[in-house]
């Protein structure tokens, strides 16, 4: 469950921010505050994952605000202006709502954040271990981490091949990528994941490993170019 806050100073807004919450299963109000100041106290003490923020307020501006905040929670800004879009996403604000906002567009912006902590999660509980456990031919079988080279799609399996063997298992490429380590592994292809510190060589749209070249598909690249940049 996502706890949420509201900062609105107009009665009516926070009335639809918190009818849509309703209507989201992962998500759950835990305050409303007319401005700013007042939920200095509450962020101090509570738990927040998530604040919906106006940017016209009284005493001090959405924008104003967000910047005085060492820790934010994730934020996404609702607003009936449109100017100050290009500076809240400096700040990294998840999502930019321009009032008045219809609950399909809520949706879109509040699922980023459900699956931005989704994957911290599973990130954070993936650090603790490292290995996994595969049922393969009716018996569960423990693979490193360390060990796996690169994991393909097979359609309804998935081949994950490792230093020194290789394993079918009946789980879909997405499902097994998203309980790997995010900082150890990267889909670089609709049918591919490989482990990041494998890969030997990058040549144009290729990756190798162990000598052979796995494809960069296009719409990866981009993600793939980042991790190389941090990496």
């Amino acid at each position: 469950m996502i706890n949420c806050i509201i900062l609105d100073d107009e009665p009516l807004a926070i009335k639809v921010i918190q009818n849509f919450i309703k209507k989201t299963d992962y998500l759950n109000c835990i305050g409303t505050f007319s401005n700013a100041p007042l939920s200095m106290p509450f962020l101090k003490k509570n738990n927040v994952d998530l604040m919906f923020l106006d940017i016209n307020m009284p005493f001090i501006d959405g924008i104003s605000f967000l910047k005085k905040l060492d820790t934010p929670p994730k934020t996404i800004i609702t607003s009936a202006h449109s100017e100050y879009a290009l500076e809240s996403y400096d700040l990294n604000v998840t999502d930019y709502l321009l009032k008045p906002i219809s609950y399909e567009r809520f949706e879109i912006a509040t699922s980023k954040v459900h699956n931005e902590l989704s994957q911290m999660k599973k990130a954070s509980s993936n650090m603790s271990r490292d290995f996994i456990f595969v049922r393969v031919n009716k018996i569960n079988v423990k693979i490193n981490f360390d060990d796996i080279l690169v994991i393909e799609s097979l359609k309804d399996y998935i081949k994950i091949i490792t230093k020194t063997s290789s394993f079918i298992v009946h789980t879909t490429l997405t499902a097994f990528t998203e309980a790997l380590p995010y900082s150890k592994f990267v889909r670089i292809h609709r049918s591919t994941t490989v482990a990041f510190n494998k890969i030997d060589i990058i040549d144009g749209n290729c990756a190798y490993i162990d000598k052979k070249p796995y494809k960069i598909g296009g719409s990866y690249k981009e993600n793939f170019k980042n991790l190389l940049v941090s990496f």
